[in-house]
């Protein structure tokens, strides 16, 4: 689903979208009254943020992952598999299994961190699951909305160009909660893209999304992302801000045809016929859904965040007081 023009455009919601806002605060404020947070014995970072859509959870995610296998832990990765086929079956998640059995970004997360990774819609279920694996700490993918499981240490990921829009909840604004939530989270991370002109805030880590090369989908060696700058090429999104991998690949001198999708959506092979031989660059998300009909114009474009060592330090000795 598209964003609405108005989360993000100054321009007024409309009267209904409004009222449904109120709905939607006065049952998210009735739901948390109810909710009996549950302790697994190993400690749980969550990672989220505050909008509908992405923000950079999933490269945050991944960078946070191997860092602590660098330094020593053992983590495995909770989610709970957003859009994936029978959502309601616990899976364990490898970096062979079907997207749509599992979810893209577990999948994912699964190939680049080579991690332990859950996919279930009970969060503490998969934590224990983890535990039970020989995990030594949960890392939780988009799970700062999910109260049930009790966590150590929070933290947001804001997009550095969107931020948080009108500030409205959902549907008169993007927030699933209100920014004041922002102020109990550990660590607040601002995903500023390949962009090198966005600050980041008092308060906030800045993370750079890094790009240089394209992996082709049907095997072979890497190719730099220069050896398509001064091309055209077909340049395919289905993020929640497509706009945000187009302007990386502008950012490399390529000259892109935008193919935008919904987020997370669902890929077959007419989806990326567009009628000429140019070659197709897509991000990592799309293409772990496209492996099976991929040809030799098909390419995935990894990126990796980057954060301050000042964080990775600032984080470690947050989690060594946990063990």
């Amino acid at each position: 689903m598209k964003a609405p023009r108005y989360w993000f455009d100054g321009s007024r919601p409309p009267l209904h979208a409004r009222a449904l806002a109120r709905i939607y605060g006065a049952a998210s404020r009735l739901r948390l009254k109810f909710v009996r947070p549950r302790k697994v014995s190993k400690p749980v970072l969550v990672i989220g943020n505050l909008i509908a859509g992405g923000s950079g959870k999933t490269p945050l995610t991944i960078a946070i992952v191997a860092r602590l296998q660098a330094a020593g832990w053992t983590p495995g990765v909770a989610s709970r598999g957003y859009g994936r086929d029978d959502a309601r079956t616990p899976r364990w998640v490898e970096p062979v299994t079907d997207p749509k059995l599992a979810g893209d970004e577990p999948v994912l997360i699964a190939a680049r961190t080579g991690a332990k990774v859950r996919v279930d819609a009970d969060r503490v279920a998969a934590a224990k699951a983890l535990i039970a694996a020989g995990c030594d700490i949960v890392v939780c993918d988009d799970g700062l909305q999910h109260y049930r499981l009790r966590r150590d240490v929070e933290i947001e990921v804001i997009d550095g160009a969107r931020r948080y829009g009108n500030g409205l909840l959902i549907p008169a604004g993007p927030m699933r909660e209100l920014a004041a939530r922002s102020a109990g989270v550990d660590f607040r991370v601002l995903n500023t893209g390949s962009a090198t002109d966005v600050a980041a805030e008092f308060g906030e880590w800045p993370m750079r999304l890094l790009t240089g090369q394209a992996l082709p989908l049907a095997g072979g060696r890497a190719l730099p992302l220069s050896r398509f700058a001064g091309q055209r090429v077909h340049a395919v999104a289905g993020i929640g801000d497509p706009e945000r991998f187009f302007a990386t690949l502008r950012s490399h001198g390529i000259a892109i045809v935008p193919h935008a999708f919904a987020d997370h959506h669902r890929y077959t092979a007419e989806d990326l016929r567009f009628g000429s031989d140019l070659p197709v660059l897509m991000t990592e998300k799309d293409a772990v859904k496209c492996m099976r009909f991929a040809g030799e114009r098909h390419y995935s474009v990894p990126v990796s965040g980057e954060l301050p060592e000042a964080f990775w330090i600032a984080l470690l000795d947050r989690l060594a007081r946990l063990r």
